[in-house]
């Protein structure tokens, strides 16, 4: 009995313990826009190949911004109860940090529910994509903390990471 009402009170969860999609078709259309951000460490020969352009596979920050991208319009697909959404703006930039790369996705939409997984999924696939782009060079590489860290629109209203 408290199994079923613990359930019945998650979103993606029906009375019965059952998974399922959530019905948003009652939201009504809004801008969304969320903001993730994440980390990948690197060697400092990994950093080098990449300042000079001798990474063999071609340019990882251009593939890793492509992939972020890519996999962003892609969120209904990889992650299970995700709404796929029309995304109208995918940014994703890559800055330089003393011992790798700090990663930062902003995807916005007009939909009935937030972008959130598709910025985080976005910071996740350019992190996998620069790994893949320089395993041969460093395979130490690690990635994270990925987090969310704003979040706009919507029924619950703005989030900031503090």
């Amino acid at each position: 009995m408290a199994r079923r009402k613990a359930a019945a009170s998650l979103t993606h969860v029906d009375p019965e313990g059952r998974v399922r999609m959530v019905d948003v078709s009652a939201k009504a259309e809004t801008r969304r826009e969320a903001v993730a951000e994440g980390e990948i460490r690197m060697s400092a020969a990994a950093r080098r190949a990449i300042r000079e352009r001798t990474v063999a596979k071609g340019d990882p920050l251009q593939t890793a911004r492509i992939a972020g991208i890519m996999a962003a319009k892609r969120t209904g697909d990889l992650i299970p109860l995700c709404h796929p959404l029309p995304l109208t703006s995918v940014d994703v930039d890559l800055t330089p940090r003393r011992t790798g790369y700090r990663i930062v996705a902003r995807v916005g939409t007009i939909a009935r529910t937030g972008v959130e997984m598709e910025a985080l999924v976005a910071v996740s696939a350019a992190a996998l994509a620069l790994y893949d782009m320089l395993k041969a060079i460093d395979r130490g590489m690690e990635i994270g903390p990925i987090r969310l860290r704003e979040k706009r629109g919507g029924r619950s209203g703005d989030y900031r990471r503090t």
